[in-house]
């Protein structure tokens, strides 16, 4: 097949393309290269996968048409974007064009030049919102939903909390309603926290790698709030396998939303995530204490059971495995974060 990936020399984009192009696909990744860590991954898929990295924003309508035009994809993995709640709070107007207007332009690429390719576009957990009108209580040293055993559903009315929230609220809902309109085959899949190889993580965004990658600079780290925040985490590799699950499956589930997480069985706080990094790395972590951020919410978790019907999809890399392997690759990699 061929495959166009957006944000492909992201954290995510990355991997989904690498994987790709081992299994004998067909890659054009778009990326406008900005993220820290972006030119790095472009350089290993280009030199280690053969891939064409074409450096495009999203934003220019018209080069995202002439490259959906001239590459004709069978399919797209659409995860480019702004990706931090404080960034969207601090710059609203880019977390807008590169969330909403971005994924806009990729959906009219496609409707106009490539109809019957397939879309499969990263979402996010924000969209739910705080999701303050469910009751949590403190369980075994973290916070937890009173009665949600499974985690928050699809059936959760949105609450698009935050310019972030609300610039992926808002793409999310495009794509979906760009299956009934216009007959695209698209699906949504609305990601937890996500963790794995190649991710440059940073303090406002991609906390689980931030946290190993300071660890093994033997650098400081910050937790905002008690640290008994409780979030489900799910290794890369767990998450590729929803994407190509929703490809191979997209006659049936074409216009659907899922929720793609670790679910009740991979939860974490901030405090349990210490102190694995802390065994893995055989010390102990430099951590200070500061005050709750704004849209940070005490718990998410979510109930991935319709995944697992309808895609026949569960996550398999235990939390304690993920972590393995991503601090074993931050190891070998330690050059690229000396800085």
């Amino acid at each position: 097949m061929r495959y166009l990936i957006t944000g492909g020399a992201g954290f995510i984009g990355s991997n989904a393309a690498a994987r790709c192009a081992r299994e004998g696909h067909e890659v054009l990744v778009l990326d406008n290269l900005s993220r820290f860590g972006s030119d790095v991954n472009a350089a290993w898929l280009s030199a280690d996968h053969g891939v064409v990295v074409d450096r495009t924003n999203l934003c220019d309508a018209s080069a995202v048409r002439g490259a959906v035009r001239d590459f004709a994809p069978d399919a797209v993995i659409h995860c480019a974007g702004q990706v931090a709640v404080t960034t969207s709070i601090l710059d609203p107007r880019r977390d807008f064009e590169e969330n909403a207007l971005g994924t806009f332009n990729v959906l009219e690429a496609l409707r106009i030049e490539a109809p019957g390719a397939i879309l499969v576009h990263a979402s996010t957990n924000k969209v739910y919102g705080g999701m303050e009108d469910e009751r949590i209580e403190l369980r075994d040293g973290r916070w937890a939903y009173a009665s949600l055993p499974h985690g928050c559903s699809e059936e959760r009315n949105l609450d698009f909390h935050s310019p972030y929230g609300c610039s992926k609220g808002a793409a999310d809902q495009y794509v979906r309603d760009y299956a009934r309109i216009y007959g695209l085959r698209t699906v949504v899949l609305r990601q937890s926290c996500i963790y794995g190889y190649r991710q440059f993580g940073i303090e406002d965004q991609g906390w689980v790698a931030w946290f190993t990658i300071q660890s093994v600079r033997d650098a400081p780290v910050t937790i905002f709030g008690d640290g008994r925040q409780v979030r489900d985490v799910l290794f890369i590799d767990d998450l590729l396998d929803a994407y190509f699950a929703a490809v191979a499956r997209i006659a049936a589930v074409r216009g659907r939303v899922y929720n793609i997480g670790g679910g009740p069985a991979s939860i974490i706080s901030i405090r349990e995530l210490v102190d694995k990094i802390e065994t893995l790395n055989g010390r102990r972590l430099d951590v200070t204490h500061a005050d709750w951020r704004p849209g940070d919410q005490r718990v998410f978790i979510a109930d991935i059971r319709k995944a697992g019907r309808e895609l026949e999809w569960r996550p398999r890399v235990s939390i304690d495995e993920g972590l393995r392997r991503l601090h074993m690759w931050i190891q070998e990699n330690r050059e690229l974060f000396r800085n």
